[in-house]
This record gives structure tokens, C-alpha cells and sequence, in this order.
């Protein structure tokens, strides 16, 4: 056997590969095909959230053999397994919606489950879709060992009319063919071509902003996140990733090393200045709690307010996320960030190089068109902003991306609903006025359960003109693709008892995103008088099963809506067992 640069003594893998008394376990590995010096170097998790589900995963198993010739040729074992991903765009506007959010934890337990019980010294992991990204860097932060994630890229844009096309033009045509304003001819044409390729959705919706957050939390190779699925010098980055994680190993480089509280900041800031997802209010906390670091929505919202919006991706602005990497990617928007002493550059990445020695390496400048230079921004402050008022007392977080400032403040009176099912029934009806806030309620993470997106609803009304007339609020989430006066993650959720659960309709609302305020015109007196009379949690159909066992165990939307105790509780470190 030739001499192995890697001591196992200290490795995770040792329990399975040394020793008399692991003979059984080789065997298993011989049986397999590997060769004693594999088996004697150190193993290498390659996991991957493939499946047939949607085209924001069905690249991910072709990537992950090209990360495996990269571990092996840094010397390395690697063993690739999979995980689940419930894609959004599938579960969107039904029941399935309620497995998403859940889905994050799954992903998380069930990566931390693989890698515990093989013994995996490392993890390169790749996801496409929204949940799958948060859900496999929550998985390498909560077990601390040297990781590398890797995005599976964006889907192509659709070409009709000649103009670029995306699922949310999709989602939006059916309130334009509700409204008569679309032919079912039309409608079949559009859905036939808006997704032409692998790969995930291309606006900056979650799956894209999430691939940002990789990046600027230095999770990621620089750069990995931008080439659309369906190009193939995707491997270039596949296979790197695959030889970063045996450096990282060697210099005993971990997760949380990488995943600092500075870390976590030069993510949000990404997340703002690209008009981002409102889920990143929700990830970033859960990232951050695997990490033991304090770093909740409030936090996250603190930092969108301080920083200028200057990249114009859909659904706020024009472009998608092939047009991003074509004008320099995510190391283009960091170097701007940095430009305006925005950036903590300290902070080590998973090319073993700090943030600013990553960032000084790059020759390109914004286009002017995509990406604007961070002095000429398209507005001051973030795409995405927080909210707190006795409506929400927790926090909310409304996207702000391309509306005008005389389009963020709104104040209307309330109409509830207790689920969005009756909200899109009334949406689709016409059964609701301009000038109304929309209450849907009962949609956090316990009371769902599962934080259901609001999609359809949000695009029913954006295809019936009536997005900027009208304002939504919700305990659930809204979809990267949402656009329009939607505020969502209010909290505490109606379930546990929030402000949300005690309006009645009629009750006056104002919601004010310069300010970051949202109220309603109830004193405290009323609000005691009408929690008092309040019955309780609505009864949901999931008395049992993976959707009961999340709503027991889901603390607040405004931690990130985990599920364990986290880091601060944990005695002892994986890697260090």
C-alpha cells in the first residue's frame, strides 16, 4: 500500500477502516470494489438530493460523479448517498405544500444520520431545489466537519414572443386567464415552454438566493453557483469542490470555522442587494442556530435596512440567474459589497483563502445592467425588509424589490381568511376590494402545518392586476417568485397565540416598509379581551405522522422555525468523537 498523506488516528472513519476488529466492516467495503489504500484513506460523504421529482434536481446525480473524481484524485474515499427533496414549484398552491418547510429538517437529520453512522470524515453536498440548500449546509454546520456545498444551477429562461419566460410568468397567467385575459391556447403554449431545461427555478427565488448565500457564506466555491444545470463546465466546479474538501480536511478547516456570525452577515447582505428571497429570513436563522450563533430575523432584517439593492434579477427586476453569471456572478456582487466596506473579509472560506483574498482576485466590474455599481444602486436600502409592530410583535419580512416608495406603505382594512384555500377561492371570485389587507392565518409552521408559500395566491392576484392594489399578510411564507405587497413569517403565528389570530375583518391595518412597522388599530385592552375569548389552535387533518411530530416540535418563525435544541445545547462535536 502506498504511503497515505492522511492520519486517520483523529478521523471519524477510523471506527469502520482500522484495526483487527474492523475486518467485518472492510469486508463490506471490498465487496464493493474498493482497494485496501481506498479503503484506508479517508471517506468522503458525497451526498445529493436527486430525484425525479422536478428539474431543479435531476442534474445533481450526473454533478456528483464528477465531485467523486475530484475527491479521489485529492486522495480521497468518496461515497455518495442521497436524501429527499420536496420541490416547491410541484407542492405549490395544495396540501403538498405543507411537506416543504418539514422537508428542510428532513434533509438536515437525515444527512446527519448518513454521515454518523459511516463514519464519513467529510461532505461535498449538492442540492437544487429551495429547502435542499439550507437543509445540507444546516446538515454540515451541525456536524462540524470539513465541508464543501455545491449548487446542481439554475434552469434556462423560456423563450415566447421573443422574451425571456420563467415559471412565475406561469403562475401569474393563471389569474390572467381567470380574469379572461388569457386563452387556454395561450395558457398551454406559455406552460409548455417556460422551463426548458434542467435545473432550478431562474429568477432569484429561494433556490437561487440560497446559491448566493453558499457563496457569500464561503460555503462554495466562488463562482460555483452560476452556471445554469444544463452546462456542462458545471464540472469544472463539481470536480474542484471534490479536491477542496481533501484540502479542507488536511487543514482541519470545519464548518463552523466558515460559518461565523461575520459569515452569516456577508450573506444577508447578498440576499438584500440581490432583491432576494424573503426564505433567507427564515434559513439563515436555522444555519445559524446549528452553528450556536445568536442570529435571528431581527438581526437578518437589521442588515437588509443597511444595505443598498443593486442587482436586478426577477421577480422585482428583469434578469434571471444565467444573465447574473454571465455579468461576473455572485464574486462581481461581493467585490461592490466590499467597495462600500460592506463585506467582513476576514472570514476563512472553503478555498482555505479568506473572503478578501477572494474578492481581490477578481478583475471584473458590474455592467451596469445586471449588476449596478454599489454607488449608483436601485435603491438604498435592501430588497427585502422586516417588520415589527403589535401585529407582529416577532417580526415580519415583506420583499420590497422593484415597487416604487409610494407603493410601500398600505393601510386598509382587514379581510380574513383562516387558510389560504379560502383565499384563493375568494381570489379567484373576485370576492374581495381594492384597498383590502388580505389576513391569511393559521399557515405558520405548527399551525399549517409546515408554513405553506403563498404562490398562488400572491400570482392569482398579480394576473389579475390587482397586486399592487391590494396587500396580503400572513403567519405562512411567500415564494422567492412572489412579488406585490405581501408580508410574510408575521409572528408569533396564529397557532401559538400571535396578534394574527385575534383580527377580525374590518379592522384597519397599516403596513409601513420604510418604516419596517405593521399594526392594527386594536389597544391592549381589546387584544387581551379578544385573546381571552380566543378557542384555540385551529384543529388540523395531521393528527399524526411526520407533518404531527414537526408541529410538535417547530419553535418560532423568528429562529428559523427549528426543530432541536441546536449547538449551544450539544455535548459533544461529531468529528470529534
Amino acid at each position: 500500500m502506498k504511503n497515505i498523506k492522511f492520519d486517520k488516528s483523529n478521523l471519524p472513519s477510523r471506527h469502520v477502516t482500522e484495526g483487527p476488529e474492523r475486518a467485518p466492516h472492510r469486508s463490506y467495503l471490498y465487496a464493493m470494489g474498493l482497494s485496501e489504500e481506498e479503503i484506508h484513506q479517508p471517506l468522503v460523504g458525497v451526498a445529493t438530493c436527486w430525484n425525479e421529482a422536478a428539474p431543479c434536481n435531476i442534474a445533481l446525480s450526473r454533478q456528483a460523479q464528477v465531485v467523486k473524481m475530484g475527491v479521489k484524485a485529492a486522495e480521497g474515499t468518496p461515497r455518495e448517498f442521497t436524501t429527499i427533496t420536496v420541490t416547491d414549484g410541484i407542492a405549490m398552491g395544495h396540501e403538498g405544500m405543507r411537506s416543504s418547510l418539514a422537508s428542510r429538517e428532513a434533509i438536515a437529520d437525515s444527512v446527519e444520520l448518513t454521515m454518523r453512522g459511516h463514519c464519513y470524515d467529510a461532505l461535498v453536498g449538492l442540492a437544487g431545489c429551495d429547502k435542499s440548500l439550507p437543509g445540507m449546509m444546516m446538515a454540515m454546520v451541525r456536524l462540524n466537519v470539513p465541508s464543501v456545498f455545491i449548487y446542481g444551477g439554475s434552469i434556462l429562461p423560456g423563450r415566447l414572443d421573443g422574451r425571456d419566460v420563467t415559471v412565475q410568468d406561469v403562475f401569474e397567467a393563471v389569474g390572467q386567464h381567470q380574469a379572461g385575459n388569457m386563452t387556454d391556447a395561450e395558457l398551454e403554449m406559455l406552460e409548455s415552454v417556460a422551463c426548458p431545461s434542467a435545473g432550478a427555478c431562474g429568477g432569484q427565488f429561494t433556490a437561487n438566493t440560497m446559491a448566493c448565500v453558499s457563496e457569500a457564506i464561503g460555503l462554495a466555491l466562488p463562482n460555483s453557483a452560476g452556471a445554469p444545470a444544463p452546462y456542462e463546465s458545471r464540472d469544472q466546479y463539481a470536480e474542484a469542490s471534490g479536491v477542496a474538501v481533501m484540502n479542507l480536511l488536511q487543514k482541519n478547516i470545519r464548518a463552523r470555522d466558515i460559518v461565523t456570525r461575520e459569515a452569516l452577515i456577508n450573506a444577508a447582505r447578498v440576499v438584500a442587494c440581490t432583491g432576494g428571497s424573503t426564505n433567507a429570513g427564515l434559513h439563515l436563522p436555522a444555519i445559524a442556530h446549528e452553528a450556536g450563533i445568536d442570529f435571528d430575523l431581527t438581526d437578518v432584517c437589521d442588515i437588509f435596512r443597511d444595505t443598498p439593492y443593486f442587482v436586478d434579477l426577477k421577480p422585482g427586476g428583469q434578469y434571471v440567474a444565467k444573465d447574473l453569471y454571465e455579468a461576473g456572478g455572485v464574486p462581481v456582487i461581493m467585490k461592490e459589497l466590499d467597495k462600500a466596506g460592506l463585506i467582513h473579509r476576514d472570514i476563512i472560506t472553503c478555498t482555505g483563502r479568506s473572503m478578501g483574498e477572494e474578492i481581490d482576485i477578481v478583475t471584473r466590474q458590474a455592467d451596469g445592467k445586471v449588476i449596478y455599481p454599489v454607488e449608483t444602486p436601485l435603491s438604498a436600502t435592501g430588497g427585502v425588509v422586516g417588520l415589527k409592530g403589535n401585529l407582529a410583535p416577532d417580526g415580519a419580512i415583506v420583499k420590497v424589490a422593484g415597487m416604487e416608495a409610494d407603493q410601500q406603505v398600505f393601510s386598509g382594512p382587514a379581510r380574513v381568511f383562516e387558510c389560504e384555500e379560502d383565499a384563493f377561492e375568494a381570489v379567484q371570485k373576485r370576492e374581495y376590494k381594492e384597498g383590502e389587507v388580505l389576513v391569511i392565518r393559521n399557515e405558520g409552521p405548527a399551525g399549517g402545518p409546515g408554513m405553506r408559500e403563498m404562490l398562488a395566491t400572491t400570482a392569482a392576484l398579480s394576473g389579475q392586476g390587482m397586486g399592487k392594489k391590494v396587500a396580503l399578510i400572513t403567519d405562512g411564507r411567500f415564494s422567492g417568485a412572489t412579488r406585490g405587497f405581501c408580508v410574510g413569517h408575521v409572528g408569533p403565528e396564529a397557532a401559538h397565540g400571535g396578534p394574527i389570530a385575534m383580527v377580525q375583518d374590518g379592522d384597519i391595518i397599516t403596513l409601513d416598509a420604510i418604516k419596517g412597522e405593521i399594526s392594527v388599530n386594536i389597544d391592549d385592552a381589546e387584544m387581551a379581551k379578544r385573546k381571552d375569548a380566543w378557542g384555540g389552535p385551529r384543529k388540523t387533518i395531521y393528527s399524526s405522522g411526520a407533518l404531527w411530530k414537526y408541529a410538535q416540535q417547530v419553535g418560532p418563525t423568528r429562529l428559523g422555525a427549528v426543530t432541536h435544541p441546536g449547538a449551544k445545547a450539544e455535548g459533544h462535536i461529531y468529528m470529534d468523537l
